[in-house]
């Protein structure tokens, strides 16, 4: 699949986000704020799945 940088810049962007509120799940296992960042990172990936998906539907350089 080829892709665009800008494709590419977004990609890390989500992929740093999720790598932080992993990373800080499993440091505080149990907490609440472990918890929420959980969720949060679920979100995160979701919307990282929508928007890389619609860049590459709208991208001229990316199809």
């Amino acid at each position: 699949m080829k892709t665009c940088d800008r494709f590419n810049r977004m990609k890390d962007g989500f992929e740093n986000d999720l790598a932080i509120l992993n990373s800080h799940a499993a440091q505080h296992e149990g907490s609440n704020s472990a918890k929420a960042s959980s969720r949060i990172a679920k979100g995160v990936k979701l919307n990282m799945g929508r928007a890389l998906s619609r860049h590459y539907s709208r991208c001229r350089l990316c199809r």
